[in-house]
């Protein structure tokens, strides 16, 4: 999502976190009652292609981080990635991570990240699970042509898309792999007197938590935080609800 505003390659690495999933439903913004579990970490040489991960349990997460591999670096080329990007292919990872869909099923997503968020990410994605907070969909921007308003359209969470603010000659911080939209209708945009997508329209009240929608001090703000990004919804103009980044 908007926002306001090189290449070593190194080692594929498999990050792989195991997390008890919290006990309660996924309720809008609120965390599930309790403490989250905190996860256990292990980290080791990539053995395989993340995609022979099996699928997660209802109660485990699973989150990999992988240097581009041919195929996606081919799929992103001319669509959400060309030269002149403020990014290069090298310094972006690719992310398979598990969340829990509106049905409460276990599903697994792709992200595209800058490398120095990759972990983090994970990490963040983890306390999610855990608390079973609900993610539409999640899948790369190429998926959509390369096309935020489609993409925000959809409801799906993404992050890495080269390409300008709205209305800006300004890179966004998604060119730079370095900022995550989630669940986007219910957390929509609000340039000016836009509302983006337009379907957010129906969750401009945000007093009325429902399932997908971040709040002030919930799971998923509480999660980032932790981490260093910065809440797009806590902006004085151009409120941006779905949108987290961490610039370099």
């Amino acid at each position: 999502m908007p926002i306001r505003s090189r290449t070593r390659r190194v080692p594929a690495l498999t990050l792989v976190l195991l997390v008890l999933a919290g006990c309660g439903g996924g309720t809008g913004g609120t965390a599930a009652s309790g403490s989250p579990p905190s996860p256990t970490v292990v980290v080791a040489p990539s053995a395989a292609p993340a995609s022979s991960s099996p699928p997660p349990s209802a109660g485990a997460f699973v989150g990999t981080v992988e240097v581009l591999p041919a195929a996606a670096r081919q799929r992103m080329t001319g669509v959400s990635w060309r030269p002149g990007c403020p990014v290069g292919l090298d310094d972006l990872r690719l992310l398979r991570l598990s969340y829990v869909d509106f049905d409460g099923a276990a599903q697994v997503g792709e992200l595209v990240v800058h490398r120095a968020i990759a972990d983090a990410t994970v990490r963040v994605f983890a306390k999610l699970f855990a608390a079973r907070f609900p993610i539409r969909g999640m899948q790369t921007i190429e998926a959509y042509d390369g096309s935020d308003d489609a993409s925000m359209a959809a409801d799906n969470t993404s992050a890495f898309n080269c390409r300008n603010v709205p209305n800006t000659k300004h890179w966004s911080n998604h060119a730079y792999g370095r900022a995550i939209d989630i669940n986007t209708v219910e957390n929509p945009y609000l340039p000016g007197k836009q509302i983006m997508p337009p379907a957010g329209k129906d969750y401009l009240d945000r007093r009325a938590v429902r399932p997908g929608m971040i709040v002030a001090g919930d799971v998923v703000v509480t999660a980032f935080k932790a981490e260093g990004f910065a809440w797009g919804g806590a902006w004085r103009t151009g409120v941006d609800y779905q949108h987290f980044e961490k610039p370099g």
